[in-house]
């Protein structure tokens, strides 16, 4: 099967513009096929695994941190058992000139560790012509020769300018990139494969490898891992209602708007930019003072401008009319360690105050009961969605409302509640001050789980869930 032109502009326009009405994710989800609906295919059969390969990689060349590695590793496995020859393509963040072949060496570790007797993984440095998007002949001819059973890695996608062209393209830029796509499109399923698996969690752009790909594939499904944390978790997670929201980033306030959008949150407790903003927001609807310090200033990277207070204000007068309640900080830790109510003119808050932490013990007690109440009702435990951390915890003057908060998580967990960890800096803090016994789940990607409480579907699972209405 050849795609044309028009099917592969029709599909970019489709992945670029807002879908108010598109399926939800739960609807994606059960639309979807996963990777037992493949099971059938013969051994020898080439499949594209679109991996969550974002990891570190030391100066002397190992990985510590694999943990998304290890998301790859039932899939891969399974591909293996039926003597696929899987082709894993992904990236190392956003610097295209990191490379993929020490992910290569890991994942033949890991698969020896899970039982695969004397995994054959090899590595192609170079497989794309950046300019016609092309797939080099030479890299079709290794897989071409590849023994059954036996698994690829792609060098990193994201060295391709190709990966990246529908990230901010708009549907007036298609014409100029569209036939460097469709030829993208047509020559992976020509020289690669005509199956693709997504085992990309994390891979949350307009990713040419996660959303034009497995369109034009004879199968795309949902790997092992990402089906288990859409289904068991990020469904649940969407069912919030406490969502602990905090960064420094301003622009979080448009996650926790689609969140509050969705009608399930009954408090929100709110720290960092977020809170400046939410505290600037309710001074104003009350006739009251409250200073932001250097957030005032333009020049600053805390800088918060006048629309987002207008922002936050519509958002708190909404989401009080909806019931729902804000717990925002009272005090905040300064610079020089000092705790104030109002923030100096030339001050930053660098971590919440005592009045704080005293009081967002107290809520959590509150919400603990509500649960609980649910329970005896039939209708619980109540659900939780931390993400964030309160301060700069990295320093450990700024980091005791980071630590206080991450034991009330355990407290809640102990109590029953199910409590979900965004990846990120939140569950670094997790890490440090406790373990992933002390919540129910801890996402690998912070990012990702944001787009999918929100409104809009998620590119992957946009361009799969059309996939599966051909």
């Amino acid at each position: 099967m050849t795609v044309s032109q028009d099917q592969v502009t029709e599909w970019c326009t489709q992945l670029i513009n807002k879908s108010p009405d598109f399926a939800s994710l739960e609807e994606c989800i059960e639309s979807i096929p996963n990777l037992d609906s493949i099971a059938e295919c013969p051994a020898g059969t080439r499949v594209l695994v679109r991996g969550d390969t974002d990891v570190v990689v030391s100066d002397t060349g190992t990985i510590e941190e694999d943990v998304r590695l290890r998301s790859l590793v039932e899939t891969l496995k399974f591909g293996c058992e039926h003597n696929w020859v899987q082709l894993v393509y992904g990236h190392r963040g956003r610097d295209p000139k990191l490379s993929l072949e020490p992910v290569a060496g890991h994942l033949k570790t890991l698969l020896t560790e899970a039982g695969v007797e004397n995994p054959q993984v090899s590595f192609i440095g170079e497989w794309l012509n950046d300019e016609t998007g092309e797939v080099l002949d030479s890299a079709a001819e290794a897989v071409a020769a590849a023994a059954d059973g036996t698994i690829i890695v792609l060098e990193n996608t994201r060295r391709y300018e190709m990966e990246r062209v529908l990230w901010k393209a708009s549907a007036d830029d298609l014409s100029g990139i569209i036939e460097r796509v469709t030829n993208y499109a047509n020559s992976v399923r020509e020289k690669l494969a005509t199956i693709h698996v997504n085992e990309g969690f994390a891979a949350s752009n307009r990713d040419l490898s996660s959303t034009i790909v497995p369109l034009t594939m004879d199968h795309a499904v949902l790997g092992k891992y990402i089906e288990s944390e859409l289904v068991n978790h990020v469904t649940k997670t969407r069912q919030a209602e406490l969502v602990i929201f905090s960064g420094i980033k301003i622009n979080k306030l448009d996650d926790l708007e689609q969140i509050l959008n969705r009608g399930s949150v009954k408090m929100v407790i709110a720290a960092g930019s977020l809170a400046m903003a939410l505290k600037k927001a309710n001074a104003n609807i009350n006739g009251e003072e409250f200073e932001m310090g250097l957030s005032n200033d333009p020049d600053e990277y805390i800088y918060i401008p006048p629309d987002r207070i207008e922002q936050a204000t519509a958002m708190l007068k909404q989401g009080i009319e909806n019931g729902v309640k804000f717990v925002l900080p009272l005090d905040f830790i300064i610079e020089d360690g000092t705790a104030v109510e109002s923030i100096p003119p030339d001050g930053a808050l660098f971590d919440v105050g005592p009045q704080t932490i005293e009081m967002q013990a107290d809520e959590i007690g509150k919400f603990i009961e509500f649960s609980n109440q649910k329970v005896a009702d039939g209708n619980g435990p109540a659900i939780v969605f931390h993400n964030g951390v309160f301060g700069k915890f990295e320093e450990e003057q700024y980091a005791n409302g980071t630590r206080m908060f991450i034991s009330q998580l355990k407290r809640m967990h102990d109590a029953g509640v199910t409590v979900y960890v965004g990846g990120g800096e939140g569950g670094a803090a997790l890490m440090r001050y406790g373990n992933e016994t002390w919540v129910t789940h801890c996402f690998t990607a912070g990012g990702t789980l944001l787009k999918a409480l929100g409104s809009e579907p998620i590119p992957y699972l946009k361009a799969l869930f059309l996939k599966s209405q051909q």
